[in-house]
């Protein structure tokens, strides 16, 4: 970890799903500037051990920590739910998300289809949109997205924190777009819907009376000149 410059004190900021591929990224900015004390906030200790080797930072700089499993609401039971190494987070930057898991039967069939494609007009040899993804159990849009994303509000209200910036996604207003099928059989039943989650979880944070940042990102690459892009935003935002 870098040291701030004498009489500079840094800003704590709480990168949750720390160890995931936009996660790790902001994580790691905000590790190497001296203004801020980055704490990557991960589930388990395999996304802690899978951190520490995409960012090469210290085992003191992650907590590991459920926070769909903390009770705010009993605080008689237990008054300090979080890890005490979250305490003083002026900052959180939200980057969780579902990940979906492409069906390997739906990208057999793709390749089965492959020769007729390439030999009819205008037709991709795959249309990758047409492929069938699942969620592991429990890690639904609902439960990630919308369920988690409400409980890591919460949380930052309790330990005080000012600002959060919510990392959402394109299309929130558009309950057809093709994103919100991932998840659904031919028949649209499933757990998918992962925009409209998205969706819910910010009207949630509007109204937390936090003061909040929301980010409708595209398709998100990272590429050297992209990293400088969301460096410099990253810092702007939560200055």
């Amino acid at each position: 970890m870098q040291m701030n410059l004498p009489g500079m004190l840094s800003k704590k900021v709480i990168v949750t799903g720390a160890a995931g591929r936009t996660g790790s990224i902001v994580f790691s900015l905000l590790n190497k500037d001296p203004r801020f004390d980055a704490v990557g906030l991960v589930r388990s200790e395999a996304s802690a051990k899978k951190l520490i080797a995409k960012t090469k930072c210290n085992l003191e700089e992650i907590v590991v920590a459920d926070v769909t499993q903390m009770e705010f609401e009993k605080e008689d039971e237990n008054p300090h739910p979080w890890p005490y190494a979250l305490d003083g987070a002026e900052a959180m930057v939200i980057c969780t998300s579902a990940v979906p898991q492409i069906r390997k039967i739906s990208v057999i069939k793709a390749m089965l289809k492959i020769p007729l494609n390439i030999l009819t007009p205008k037709m991709k040899a795959i249309n990758f949109r047409h492929l069938q993804s699942k969620y592991k159990p429990g890690q639904y849009p609902e439960m990630v997205d919308y369920v988690g994303q409400k409980k890591q509000i919460d949380l930052a209200k309790k330990i005080g924190v000012k600002h959060v910036v919510l990392v959402s996604s394109m299309g929130g207003l558009d309950k057809h777009n093709f994103l919100n099928r991932i998840g659904k059989d031919k028949y649209g039943e499933g757990h998918g819907d992962i925009l409209i989650w998205k969706r819910k979880a910010e009207r949630y944070l509007c109204l937390s009376g936090l003061q909040y940042t929301i980010l409708h990102p595209g398709g998100l690459i990272d590429p050297p000149a992209s990293r400088t892009k969301w460096n410099w935003f990253w810092m702007w935002t939560i200055n």
